[in-house]
């Protein structure tokens, strides 16, 4: 949640994965859902399958009423936030997560990474391969969370797997590769705007993407093996890591996508 007034807040101390806290965050807490408010929460890839399967939504319309595309800083690549609401019952100009409510979140069980991850932040260092990689963490530790004051102890790798963030890490493992390493790339190499589309078709509009590989001239361009093409036809993450492969290749011309000539 990288809201710039909160952003203040952070602590400037890189965590590893060994590293010990304090939290629990509980209806019982006065602050409760108090973080679900003026953030500003950028949706993964996977983020946005597992929350348009729980709404039953097609893509499209998912990011259609839920989502607000921006152009993320230093990469020149499209990244889709979740859209804000006027918060129930605020006396300011405070805007909420379209899936909080006072009892708590609409769809927890599919919250997006962001939210999992907290009270902990992540940064990459460099572009990698391995979802355990190269990275650090530290605090987002705003002023208005008692969370620090509960009773519940944590290393950084016991609450990423409890929070189930190590499964949405590794599922977006090539995406979140592809954004350090274009953010590595000097600022005038800039994308064409059909390339930034494709990374958008990719990467979040996964209904859309799949009548592209299966709809168009998709796999009478590229080589793509028969046990591939059934895997994508039947998967959505396996279509999803496919796409990434794709993107990878689009991008900086690496990987295993093959041309078919003629």
């Amino acid at each position: 949640m990288d809201n710039p007034e909160k952003m203040a807040h952070v602590e400037p101390v890189r965590l590893n994965k060994d590293s010990k806290f304090r939290f629990k965050c509980h209806q019982g807490v006065k602050c409760f859902t108090e973080c679900c408010r003026d953030i500003n929460i950028i949706l993964t890839p996977y983020d946005i399958i597992r929350l348009k399967n729980r709404m039953e939504l097609s893509s499209d319309d998912f990011l259609t009423i839920y989502t607000e595309p921006q152009i993320l800083e230093k990469t020149d690549l499209p990244v889709i936030t979740l859209k804000l609401l006027e918060a129930e019952g605020a006396d300011t100009d405070s805007k909420a997560c379209p899936f909080v409510r006072e009892d708590g979140c609409l769809v927890y069980a599919d919250r997006p990474t962001t939210c999992r991850y907290y009270p902990l932040g992540v940064a990459s260092l460099s572009h990698k391969e391995d979802p355990d990689g190269d990275e650090f963490y530290f605090f987002v530790h705003e002023p208005h969370c008692l969370g620090f004051e509960e009773d519940a102890d944590w290393t950084v790798a016991e609450w990423r797997k409890d929070q189930g963030v190590d499964v949405h890490d590794r599922i977006n493992a090539a995406w979140t590769d592809l954004l350090v390493r274009k953010r590595s790339f000097p600022p005038n190499m800039k994308l064409t705007d059909q390339t930034k589309k494709m990374f958008f078709l990719a990467s979040y509009n996964i209904d859309k993407f799949r009548e592209f590989v299966f709809e168009s001239s998709f796999l009478k361009r590229y080589k793509v093996d028969a046990g591939t093409v059934e895997k994508i036809k039947a998967d959505e993450i396996e279509l999803l890591q496919f796409g990434m492969r794709w993107l990878k290749w689009l991008l900086f011309k690496e990987g295993d996508f093959e041309v078919i000539e003629g």
